[in-house]
């Protein structure tokens, strides 16, 4: 009798957990699949991403965040890139360096890099600068410029198929 009770206990929390986690992935995350080669090789074309959309409804975004979001250039879509410019940032590109308030900003993620210079900017408020990871395949704010963000659906936090991306970025 005893073993039936710790059985159906275990059950029980099991179906809780469960469903526990089913309402948070059907209110907080998403699951887009990537079409593209912009963030090579850490995401894939054909990856599908988990994408935590409360996470900057309690703190702001972070630089090198990994972010989905819609944007309307060239066509309405959504993309996901890394964030590398922040409200207020100065920032240009130097021969593939990027250069933020200044300083050459490390990127030890990029293993596609791109030569080519872009101008100065500033980040208005309420904006954010984003590239793709592989830089000379990416469509991103050195083209379209800046992304609002209320166009942030939320923070890319794992690959989760196929099970080779399985990770957290």
């Amino acid at each position: 009798m005893q073993g039936q009770l710790h059985w159906r206990s275990v059950a029980r929390a099991t179906l809780q957990l469960g469903a526990l986690a089913a309402l948070a992935m059907a209110f907080f995350m998403r699951t887009p699949e990537v079409s593209g080669l912009s963030m090579s090789p850490r995401i894939a074309s054909g990856e599908f991403v988990l994408i935590n959309t409360i996470s900057y409804h309690l703190h702001p975004p972070h630089r090198g965040d990994i972010i989905a979001f819609r944007h309307d250039a060239p066509a309405p879509e959504v993309f996901i890139k890394r964030i590398i410019g922040l409200p207020g940032d100065r920032l240009s590109i130097d021969r593939g360096r990027v250069i933020v308030n200044g300083s050459v900003l490390p990127e030890p993620y990029v293993r596609f890099a791109d030569d080519r210079s872009f101008p100065e900017a500033t980040v208005p408020a309420g904006s954010l600068y984003v590239l793709g990871d592989n830089r000379v395949d990416s469509n991103d704010s050195r083209y379209w410029g800046f992304v609002n963000q209320g166009e942030v659906l939320g923070k890319a936090i794992a690959g989760i198929w196929p099970p080779a991306a399985l990770g957290t970025f």
